[in-house]
């Protein structure tokens, strides 16, 4: 049974740093493609970041582009988000997402 649970939220103020964590059970996260999607208040889903599996190979929104880092750790079986120099725009509940499974997302909060 697939399983994923985001952590790190939480709330931090303009220019600071978090890591968001997503610890899958029952599959490899290293056999398939990983994104990070987030939703901010009265908003859609956003696609943030994703990792091919394979190549390893990472993809950016441009609204994150050179501020986030996204990663997996194989034997942990877990994926990683790093935020630095957060915005308040940045302010979402951020889901970690394989195909049509999603957690249940841990929120960020951007804020002075």
């Amino acid at each position: 049974q697939v399983h994923l649970v985001e952590s790190g939220g939480g709330l931090v103020q303009p220019g600071g740093s978090l890591r968001l964590s997503c610890a899958a059970s029952g599959f490899t996260v290293s056999n398939y493609v990983m994104k990070w999607v987030r939703q901010a208040p009265g908003k859609g889903l956003e696609w943030v970041s994703r990792i091919n599996n394979g190549d390893g190979n990472t993809y950016y929104a441009d609204s994150v582009k050179g501020r986030f880092t996204i990663s997996r750790d194989n034997a942990k079986n877990t994926l990683y988000l790093q935020m630095n120099n957060l915005k308040p725009e940045d302010t979402a509940v951020y889901y970690c997402q394989t195909g049509a499974w999603r957690g249940q997302g841990t929120q960020v909060t951007v804020a002075s």
